[in-house]
């Protein structure tokens, strides 16, 4: 089982949680990939993994970061409808609603959503456990 975790971080707390996301995958035994995704992401990437993880915390007034991310999940929506996906990412204030929105968003375009998750600012050690859990759940 390959899962590749991409995601973009602005504070690096979504980076911590790719890492912990990427260190439940391999205690349950998934060859893993890890990838940041303003150091670039090739295709490849996705096609090669058996499943997916992306990462993207809130940004403006709920929404997906817009210069790197945004772009990058939406041309990918053709191979990430192929795979089993989970979303997941971090939040400083208001209420996490664009996880929700974003959950839905994969929903109706037709993506194998298998997970979602997200943390409210620095991930303290209970969404930690979450994370390695959603790795773990992806490595099934």
């Amino acid at each position: 089982m390959r899962v590749t975790i991409i995601y973009w971080s602005g504070t690096g707390n979504t980076a911590r949680m790719a890492e912990a996301i990427q260190q439940g995958a391999a205690e349950a035994g998934a060859e893993t990939k890890l990838i940041n995704l303003s150091e670039g992401v090739d295709e490849k990437d996705l096609l090669d993994a058996d499943r997916i993880a992306l990462g993207c915390p809130a940004m403006g007034a709920e929404e997906l970061e817009e210069e790197e991310f945004r772009p990058f999940f939406d041309d990918a929506k053709p191979v990430l409808k192929t795979k089993p996906v989970a979303i997941f990412g971090s939040y400083e204030w208001n209420t996490g609603e664009w996880m929700i929105d974003w959950a839905e968003e994969c929903t109706n375009d037709g993506i194998n959503l298998i997970g979602s998750l997200a943390a409210y600012d620095n991930p303290d050690a209970e969404a930690i456990e979450k994370c390695i859990a959603l790795g773990k759940q992806l490595a099934e």
